[in-house]
């Protein structure tokens, strides 16, 4: 028998296939939002204190309306629960913890307008779109996508990606790059966040891996990973360079990338409104790649600092303003590149500073180690830069130098300790640490400094401590003195216990 509850069921049934065919949303989806109608309905009709639920067969459309009542010792929630007696004066076999379930009769439904259904379907629908564009472009992110201008506000871009739209700010636009709506473009995906109002997507023309990209559609050698890039940074209309690097040696990855009369390169640079672009070959070898990111400006001499992470260039006299480009460009473009500091001079300058540190280290050396001019003149012409550096290098290093035997070089190491002692205690007179904290067992100058960098300068300072704030715990390791594996647990405790018995804490 058709009921106005199942004639009407078959309306939104139908409503339930047109709107998943426009929208191409699963048919599930839109069901269940009718199922959340019709709940709404059988519960402004039974109750709406009840656990009502309602679920439609997806074949025959037969609507199946229930409610739950979760068996419990004591009703906390009334209309959802039932206690345990009551609940087996219906069923016998009936346990804390079970449902019972009672069939409700159909519900007229006709008073639901067929707007009204629409209205929360199409929000279910709504929903899911959001949910399945952010899943579509949450892969995508590192892409380059295609799109049209919708609409420009006050330099930032709104651009139709077809299924939903992307955010260009302004700063992730190229300067003096102008769009109108309607035109077509090109952008890199760097970034979806998931919102209320649908999935934020974020487009950018000026990030670095938008070259790379462009490189991969026009080189098929990178697309295939045949040549890796290794990095890549920009001044964004202005001037690029980017590493590459290849394990076959069959392949020339600059020459690949730039192609036949530079037609691939020119490609690039076109849809980056004539970006100059510098392509390199990456080299694990710090030295040869400067070489290779300066090329083709020559390069005389290349002095690697692996300790402080900077490299000097030296260059001939008359090509340092090729090396250090516009204001500074190239140079800091190449740095970043290759990840190192660079201090670019000329072979004049070069010399000169050459003198002037021999002069300034050869003086150091007298005056720290005692030592006469020639022996100084020895050291610094060795690159031993600082005193540190005589006190550190192994002794058979040390010994192995023209003019020195073993002998002598224990001798300048132990005034190069004795030099540097003196300076730290020099530097912690000046930090007002505590004369009673200096006499604790096996306290020295490097702790007492680390402990005055700290704040930790009184005995109330150290009584105020625990053990892992001075050696660290085994959780994050965080300690003052941490780096110091000769202060144990067994120390630290009695530094800190005899600081409170001092003061009168125990």
């Amino acid at each position: 028998m058709l009921t106005t509850a199942t004639i009407n069921v078959q309306e939104l049934m139908q409503v339930a296939d047109a709107v998943s065919k426009e929208r191409s949303v699963d048919k599930s989806v839109v069901m269940e939002a009718m199922e959340e109608v019709i709940a709404k309905t059988a519960k402004a009709r039974y109750g709406a204190d009840y656990d009502i639920r309602v679920s439609i067969d997806r074949k025959t459309g037969n609507i199946n309306i229930r409610r739950y009542l979760e068996v419990v010792d004591e009703v906390e929630i009334p209309g959802h629960q039932i206690e345990i007696s009551e609940a087996k004066d219906k069923k016998a076999e009936t346990y804390v913890g079970d449902f019972l379930i009672d069939e409700l009769p159909p519900v007229e439904i006709g008073r639901i307008s067929a707007q009204s259904a629409r209205q929360v379907i199409t929000q279910k629908i709504r929903e899911a779109e959001r949910d399945t564009q952010f899943n579509e472009f949450k892969d995508r992110v590192g892409d380059i996508i295609h799109g049209t201008v919708r609409r420009v506000e006050f330099g930032n871009i709104v651009i139709d990606l077809g299924a939903s739209e992307g955010f260009m700010r302004r700063n992730e636009c190229i300067p003096r790059e102008n769009f109108n709506p309607g035109d077509r473009i090109r952008c890199y995906i760097y970034d979806v966040r998931r919102e209320n109002s649908g999935p934020q997507i974020f487009l950018s023309r000026t990030h670095p891996q938008f070259l790379a990209k462009l490189f991969a559609c026009e080189v098929p050698e990178i697309y295939d990973g045949l040549i890796e890039v290794k990095s890549v940074v920009r001044d964004p209309g202005s001037k690029a360079k980017m590493a590459v690097w290849t394990s076959d040696p069959t392949l020339d990855p600059v020459g690949s990338c730039i192609g036949n009369k530079g037609v691939r390169i020119q490609a690039v640079t076109g849809e980056l409104q004539g970006e100059r672009i510098d392509v390199f070959e990456w080299s694990p070898d710090i030295a040869k790649m400067i070489i290779n990111v300066f090329h083709p400006t020559p390069v005389s001499r290349v002095v690697v600092n692996e300790i402080r992470n900077k490299v000097e260039v030296v260059v001939p006299d008359g090509s340092l303003s090729k090396v250090i480009g516009s204001r500074g460009q190239n140079v800091r473009l190449a740095a970043q590149a290759i990840g190192w500091d660079i201090d670019v001079r000329t072979e004049q300058e070069d010399a000169e500073k050459r003198q002037k540190d021999l002069i300034e280290r050869t003086e150091l050396f007298m005056n720290a180690l005692n030592v006469d001019q020639l022996l100084a003149q020895l050291l610094a012409s060795e690159r031993f830069e600082t005193v540190e550096d005589v006190a550190e290098t192994p002794l058979e290093i040390f010994a192995s130098l023209e003019g020195l035997d073993e002998a002598i070089a224990q001798e300048l190491q132990n005034r190069a300790v004795e030099y540097l002692d003196r300076l730290k205690s020099e530097k912690l007179a000046t930090t007002g640490f505590s004369d009673e904290l200096s006499e604790y067992p096996q306290m020295n100058v490097n702790l007492a400094l680390a402990l005055a960098d700290a704040g930790v300068k009184s005995v109330e300072d150290m009584a105020g401590l625990a053990v892992d704030e001075i050696i660290g715990s085994d959780e994050d390791g965080v300690g003052i003195l941490e780096k110091f594996p000769e202060v144990t647990p067994e120390l630290a405790e009695q530094w800190i216990m005899t600081a409170r018995k001092q003061i009168g804490w125990v």
